[in-house]
């Protein structure tokens, strides 16, 4: 199967730049797995589609403000001079640094831009005045580059500091995908985390969880529908693009997660029960489809680890029986997820009806709830 058979068309002005005031005010395209019938909704009626009976599994990663910008400090650089403008320039050249994932306390994957002409041993620092030329601002954070990787991709370690995460917190804009063609802000902060984020480590926001709010999630428990939480810390498979033309020729990123014991007693009771296990996000999906090929028919176990697990059109799903999810990126992995759930032709054919229903599409977009 090829990547391109994964595509629809998409006016760019349906892409949503802009989060809406009101969480729940999102638009939801209900989708019936089984004859790939659509009915367009409000993710207000979202506990309403619920059964008593199912078990909603949501992603509680936090994102961190990842997107960071750095001066050189190059290891052949001559010092500065006002007669060497030309090392005054090597010097204070602004690198933008997306931190992707965690290796160690100090240790991190990211992408930098540019990255051609920044090779291992090179230091970088990032101080306030990050967006700046000031040469005498005091850097919060400094990191030298350990290792290099194709596609502009870095390991940089970091300096020890007292308070890594508060000078992050400091530094840090939230990192925005780039279909978004404008800065953060202030209110990013709030917009681009979930009501139930908890644990930090991801650099993009578990999307569909972006439209719940306590009030939904009051109503959900009150119509009797049990709700857990497990943990996937999104990585760098969030901003590659797919560069091959065949899908057995995709290797994903590995992420980390946990999986609480709580979580996993209680999606072995609804097995066990025959109960419906509704996983919001492909994150969530990802995760408890992980967890269970490690069980390899068993029960679920708590535990944490890392995964790549890629799902594509003919995989045998285990354990989810209902997904809500925003609509994704053509030719994306997280389509082809959506397309093994629901069946590639009718997921298309459901992509192509949001479109022409005006819906809004990624990150700070509606959403669909495929059961």
């Amino acid at each position: 199967m090829l990547v391109r058979d994964f595509d629809y068309l998409l006016p760019p002005e349906r892409i949503a730049q802009q989060p809406l005031e009101d969480r729940a005010a999102s638009r939801l395209l209900q989708f019936d797995r089984a004859s790939g019938a659509l009915q367009d909704s409000l993710f207000r009626s979202f506990p309403e589609m619920l059964q008593p009976s199912d078990l909603l599994v949501v992603n509680d990663t936090r994102v961190l403000p990842a997107r960071l910008f750095a001066r050189r400090v190059g290891i052949h650089a001559q010092p500065v001079s006002p007669r060497n403008p030309s090392a005054r320039e090597h010097l204070q050249r602004r690198v933008e640094v997306m931190l992707t994932a965690q290796h160690a306390p100090l240790e991190w994957s990211a992408l930098v831009r540019p990255g051609r002409k920044l090779p291992v041993g090179e230091r970088l620092m990032f101080s306030s005045h990050e967006a700046s030329e000031e040469e005498n601002s005091a850097p919060l954070l400094t990191a030298e580059i350990v290792e290099r990787g194709e596609f502009g991709e870095r390991r940089l370690r970091f300096d020890p500091v007292s308070d890594f995460y508060a000078a992050l917190d400091s530094l840090g804009h939230m990192p925005l995908p780039p279909y978004i063609h404008r800065e953060d802000n202030s209110s990013d902060k709030e917009r681009y985390q979930t009501v139930f984020a908890t644990e930090r480590g991801s650099v993009a926001a578990p999307t569909a969880g972006l439209h719940f709010t306590p009030e939904i999630l009051a109503a959900i428990r009150a119509r009797g529908v049990e709700i857990a939480s497990l943990t996937l810390h999104v990585g760098l498979g969030t901003f590659q693009p797919v560069r091959v033309e065949r899908l057995e020729e995709i290797h994903l990123h590995t992420e980390r997660y946990t999986l609480p014991e709580a979580t996993a007693q209680a999606v072995n009771r609804a097995r066990r029960e025959g109960r419906r296990v509704i996983a919001v996000g492909t994150t969530t999906v990802r995760t408890l489809e992980h967890c269970a090929s490690m069980a390899n028919g068993a029960e679920l176990r708590a535990h944490s680890g890392e995964t790549r697990m890629f799902i594509a059109p003919g995989y045998e799903f285990r354990v989810v029986r209902g997904l809500l999810t925003n609509f994704h990126l053509p030719q994306s992995t997280l389509l082809m997820l959506v397309c093994a759930f629901g069946g590639k032709e009718n997921v298309l054919a459901a992509y192509n009806h949001a479109v022409a229903e005006q819906y809004r599409f990624f990150s700070y977009g509606d959403c669909m709830f495929l059961a």
